[in-house]
């Protein structure tokens, strides 16, 4: 579209995001979409929840058992993972784990961190 122009993001300049004492992430957005690196330690639970955003993950390190629908999966490095919208989902971390997730359309909440639990929990 003309008035458009590309942007570059460099993850080491993005602000890291302690959302618990075991869950961090790092994001950026566009016009329709969101791309976000999630660090999970070891045990942590983000917790069941929807929303309007299509969401594909990918484990580029450790694993991640995850409840999708009613329907367990473990994911591994390599694995990526299709949520559609509206779908119920939470994820276990199995181990330390480092993933990017791609939202469309973009999770308007977590720029505004208007989505927070009672626990803190940004999701």
């Amino acid at each position: 579209m003309p008035g458009q122009s590309m942007r570059l993001y460099r993850w080491q300049e993005q602000p890291l995001e302690k959302i618990t004492e075991m869950i961090s992430c790092k994001f950026v957005t566009g016009e329709r979409q969101m791309m976000a690196q999630i660090y999970l330690k070891t045990g942590a639970l983000v917790p069941m929840h929807s929303h309007e955003s299509e969401q594909m993950m990918y484990v580029l390190q450790g694993a991640l058992r995850v409840l999708v629908g009613g329907n367990e999966i473990t994911i591994r490095e390599g694995d990526v993972l299709h949520i559609p919208s509206w779908i119920d989902h939470q994820a276990e971390a199995l181990q330390d784990t480092f993933g990017l997730s791609v939202f469309s359309p973009i999770r308007q909440n977590w720029p505004s961190k208007t989505d927070i639990d009672v626990r803190g929990l940004l999701y």
